[in-house]
């Protein structure tokens, strides 16, 4: 995956696309960044979780830009999701996320709020990078209570 990237970041810069080159330039220096902290060259998975942070990073954006009324900056942080996303996994549906959660209750059987951690370690292997996991939080803390 991150040659993949790298990749398209060489392809965008002979095409002159601006705006996935400036993506996948962000996207290169958190996969840089990410290498020098975990000091070895990131996994396809390591890779997804910068992904998935860059991904998070800019949709809390949005939420900011939508109180200040700054359409035009939502459209362009939009676009950037979008061109992050053609490098995630095929996300998911509800109905395929609570197969999975549903299964994980039935063998964990949990008994309170303080299985919550057992079952997202169940879950999160799973369901990374192919939906958004603080929504699969609140749907387990929901059927716990």
């Amino acid at each position: 995956m991150r040659e993949k990237i790298l990749a398209d970041l060489v392809a965008a810069m002979k095409n002159q696309d601006k705006e996935t080159l400036a993506v996948l330039r962000m996207v290169k220096g958190a996969m840089q960044l990410e290498e020098i902290n975990v000091k070895h060259e990131l996994t396809d998975d390591e890779v997804l979780t910068v992904l998935v942070k860059q991904i998070k990073t800019r949709k809390e954006s949005i939420v900011e830009f939508e109180k200040g009324n700054r359409t035009d900056l939502i459209d362009a942080t939009n676009k950037e999701i979008e061109i992050l996303n053609k490098y995630m996994p095929e996300q998911l549906s509800d109905e395929e996320v609570n197969k999975i959660i549903d299964k994980a209750f039935e063998e964990i059987k949990p008994e309170s709020n303080k299985d919550m951690g057992k079952i997202m370690a169940y879950v999160n292997p799973k369901l990374k990078g192919k939906t958004d996991m603080g929504k699969v939080s609140q749907i387990i803390k929901s059927r716990l209570n």
